[in-house]
């Protein structure tokens, strides 16, 4: 019993759990420096990245359009889809069933062979 360790109920030392894992002190200056200039150069690295796309007003032009006709090609592409999801369930549906009808003739065979020999012994 003395390996049994239960846990303290009214423990008020809870508040400062996280206490020593804050960090208080601050980012030097030499550090904020290279910070904000490695976010300036990301920034026109972007901004350059963009200006090098040619037709940009064209290619905002045919947004609307283009997201039109993803629907309708996305629309068609499911009605495909279901319609070969029914033929496969059609030809897997069809060899089940001949599976089930020849294991059904199968045992009627098994069932009459039986009838005849008991038959045949008495």
């Amino acid at each position: 019993m003395s390996d049994l360790n239960i846990p303290i109920l009214n423990n008020k030392s809870n508040k400062k759990f996280f206490k020593k894992k804050l960090l208080l002190s601050r980012k030097s200056k030499s550090k904020l420096i290279k910070e904000s200039i490695f976010m300036l150069s990301a920034g026109i690295f972007i901004i350059f990245l963009n200006y090098l796309i040619p037709n940009k007003l064209l290619i905002f032009n045919n947004l609307i359009n283009n997201f039109n006709n993803l629907m309708v090609n996305i629309s068609a592409s499911i009605s495909y889809l279901y319609e070969i999801f029914m033929a496969l369930f059609v030809i897997v549906s069809l060899f089940f069933a001949i599976i089930l009808i020849l294991g059904s003739f199968l045992r009627i065979l098994k069932v009459g062979k039986r009838q005849t020999r008991r038959l045949t012994f008495k």
